[in-house]
Order: structure tokens, then C-alpha cells, then sequence
């Protein structure tokens, strides 16, 4: 229990930007501690962009409840709020005194290409682990394989309609998602 609030604590910390710069450490998280496949993170991913709230706050409670139940949902969505919390407390006390600061205008400018980084870099993952299947073609060897069919079509017709519709509202789109999720699960 105490490792799950370690590493929700250091994804707090280090997430700058916003819940989707938490995925790539939570692919971490997953990954080494088991707390959770990557297929159960993109579904924490879904799910969470589609509720009310943060996505980072989202996502650490249904990680922890994964793990260690209710408690460990509680624990790890604490734990994730706590460091940015006391971040914030400092930055709020030092921001009237450093704001014409050239070092923290310099900071502030460089954080931007590096958040935008990390989330390109998630959106990424999700949309390779999402389309592509690297176990079967790992198994098997051969290339068509790879490809899951049906994500990819839905992905190119949400694509094209996306492309065609721009004003579409994202409400919409994200109901529709979910209805072909639970039906295509049946």
C-alpha cells in the first residue's frame, strides 16, 4: 500500500500539464508494479475522459481501487493530489515575488514543449495499443496480424467524421464510442 501512495505521490509531482501527462507514468506503474494491465489502463483511460473530473484524479482512484480496493482508490487519489498541492502552496507564495522573473518565464516557456511532449507521446501509445496487436504478431510473426480490424475501422470512420464534421459535439462522439464498446464486447 505504501508503494502505491509512493508512486501516485511521484506522479503528482511530475506530471506538469494535466492528467493525460500522467499516462506515460502510469504505463510505468503498470508495467512494473502490476497494479493494472495496459489494456485495463486504456480502458481507465476511456472511462475517465468521458466522466466529470480530472482525468489524473480519475484515473488514480480507479488504479488504486484495482490494486488494494476502496482504501487503496482513496489512498492513491490522495496521494496523487498531495504533492501538487504543496507545489502549488510554494508557487503561490514565490509567484508575486519571482513573477517578472526571467528564470521563471524561462522555466515556464520551456515546461510547455516538454508537457505538449509527454501527451503526444501518450496519445501515441494509446492509439498504437489500441490498433495494433504486438503480442499476436510476436507469437505468430506475421505482419497482418498486427493489425486489430475492428478498432482500426471504427478509429478511420470516427476519422472521417470528425474530418467532415468539425462541429461535432464531443458528447455525441464519446456516447457513441461507448454504445459500440459494450456492444461490440457482447
Amino acid at each position: 500500500m505504501l508503494r502505491l501512495m509512493w508512486e501516485f505521490f511521484k506522479i503528482g509531482i511530475f506530471a506538469v500539464g494535466g492528467g493525460m501527462a500522467t499516462i506515460p507514468f502510469l504505463y510505468e506503474v503498470g508495467e512494473k508494479f502490476g497494479y493494472f494491465s495496459n489494456e485495463e489502463l486504456l480502458d481507465m483511460i476511456a472511462v475517465s475522459e468521458s466522466t466529470p473530473g480530472a482525468i489524473g484524479i480519475n484515473m488514480s482512484t480507479y488504479a488504486g481501487i484495482n490494486a488494494h480496493g476502496y482504501v487503496g482508490g482513496i489512498l492513491a487519489t490522495i496521494s496523487l493530489i498531495t504533492g501538487p498541492v504543496i507545489i502549488i502552496l510554494f508557487i503561490a507564495r514565490a509567484m508575486d515575488k519571482f513573477k517578472n522573473s526571467k528564470v521563471v518565464k524561462d522555466a515556464f516557456v520551456t515546461l510547455r514543449p516538454a508537457t505538449a511532449g509527454l501527451i503526444l507521446g501518450a496519445m501515441s501509445s494509446v492509439l498504437f495499443v489500441t490498433l495494433f496487436n504486438i503480442e499476436a504478431f510476436r507469437q505468430s510473426g506475421n505482419i497482418i496480424n498486427i493489425v486489430r480490424p475492428i478498432p482500426l475501422g471504427i478509429f478511420v470512420v470516427f476519422l472521417g467524421l470528425l474530418t467532415k464534421f468539425k462541429k461535432l459535439n464531443p458528447i455525441v462522439v464519446i456516447i457513441i464510442g461507448a454504445l459500440l464498446g459494450i456492444f461490440l464486447k457482447l
